[in-house]
């Protein structure tokens, strides 16, 4: 399953320099509903869990946050680093499913962007969110919506864990794209066992939308593709 994320994102990676910054559901979906969840950056220590091509990353150093980014893909790190320029950003290759080389207690904010659906097991990593965030520190995710999965893909068991697998057309050749679906007592499960739930959001398009991809538009006002989750560490902040 690593192998096969790895490689389709080491072969999406300049799609993702390039041109997902435009792609309606991450420009005009995911990405605003996220923005406006964000907490105070400045002179915050953030951590970029599943960081792709950098956006989030450069983002958020640009309003003062100092950013470790990380990913699984190689390339994925050389697009942030790129990205990055000069702004206050350390980006490496890590696997989430590794203990996170960060002091315990030492960050204000981890976000993760889209990453989570690709990785079978979250509670090692949700106990590496807990031990590194400080008390009252935030943590906000974004995740594939399980009705989403649920309508579009073949699920055996609703209730169940379940490998998916789909096919992303990019530029004309077709990427295979292996990912988890499960259900949302689980997810929420996963945050409330360590954290303060603070907020659910299942985000909506931006008008921008409808003006890049009209034939999209309608299904993803009606049908949810996304979900984000906001919690907060307990303790004071």
């Amino acid at each position: 399953m690593k192998k096969n994320v790895l490689h389709a994102y080491e072969h999406l990676s300049s799609h993702y320099e390039f041109d997902v910054d435009r792609k309606p559901y991450n420009a005009y979906l995911e990405r605003p509903a996220m923005v406006n969840l964000l907490p105070e950056l400045q002179g915050r220590k953030v951590l970029d869990a599943g960081c792709a091509a950098g956006w989030y990353a450069r983002y958020m150093a640009d309003y003062g946050a100092d950013v470790t980014a990380i990913d699984l893909s190689p390339s994925m790190i050389a697009a942030t680093q790129r990205r990055a320029g000069n702004a206050k950003i350390c980006a490496f290759v890590h696997d989430l499913v590794d203990p996170l080389p960060i002091n315990d207690e030492s960050l204000d904010f981890i976000i993760s962007s889209l990453t989570l659906h690709y990785i079978k097991e979250w509670e090692p990593i949700f106990q590496e969110f807990h031990r590194t965030l400080k008390p009252g520190g935030t943590l906000l995710f974004s995740t594939h919506h399980p009705i989403m999965d649920y309508m579009n893909h073949k699920v055996k068991n609703y209730y169940a864990c379940q490998q998916m697998q789909e096919e992303w057309t990019v530029d004309g050749e077709k990427v295979p794209m292996t990912f988890y679906r499960r259900p949302l007592e689980e997810i929420i499960s996963a945050v409330t066992d360590r954290f303060h739930f603070i907020q659910l959001s299942e985000p909506k398009p931006t008008p921008e939308f409808k003006d890049v991809h009209p034939d999209g538009f309608h299904k993803v006002s009606t049908k949810p593709n996304f979900m984000i989750v906001k919690a907060k560490k307990p303790g004071p902040i």
